[in-house]
């Protein structure tokens, strides 16, 4: 039997926890903008064919103008409204531990949680997350989304790396203890 795929969560904050601001903005992050540099995010992306994310993400990346990055990933956007999928994209409206269970125990690569905070926490809930890439982006906003939640189970972590980046940005890469 293969081994379980691996759920990655691959997200940045800003050095108080937060993945946005109180109205979602994500501005903070062109802090750390650089011609040709994308913090690994190419790499990581190649070793996952799956991506989970919270129907306010997908909302977000579809405002900001952009072809949908993960068209050709098959996709599950997490929603209380039943919907048709657009290619492969399905809109998943069951349980998502019972959806990372299933999806962990299929062939396949790495699956990818892009966010948000309310998926995050939910899979965290489970102790549902394998790896933790994080990047720090280096601003105190002082209020915003959180990216952690309170009232989740206690979790060991081991870090396995840190880089640091010429735009003050700081990448932990965590795994989680059993």
């Amino acid at each position: 039997m293969s081994a379980r795929r691996k759920v990655i969560l691959y997200i940045a904050m800003s050095l108080d926890g937060y993945i946005a601001t109180p109205e979602g903005d994500l501005d903070f992050l062109s802090l750390v903008e650089q011609e040709g540099q994308d913090y690994g995010y190419a790499d990581f992306y190649q070793t996952v064919d799956t991506i989970i994310l919270g129907r306010k993400t997908y909302d977000k990346v579809l405002s900001m103008g952009v072809a949908f990055p993960h068209s050709g990933k098959e996709t599950y956007v997490l929603t209380r409204t039943e919907r048709p999928g657009i290619g492969t994209v399905r809109f998943y409206t069951d349980s998502l531990p019972e959806l990372v269970r299933k999806l962990q125990n299929q062939t396949g690569n790495n699956i990818f949680v892009d966010g948000g905070a309310e998926t995050v926490n939910q899979l965290l809930q489970e102790n549902l997350v394998d790896e933790f890439y994080i990047s720090i982006i280096p601003i105190l906003l002082g209020s915003g989304i959180s990216l952690f939640q309170p009232g989740r189970p206690t979790q060991l972590l081991k870090l396995v790396e840190t880089k640091q980046f010429e735009k003050g940005l700081a990448q932990l890469h965590y795994i989680r203890l059993e």
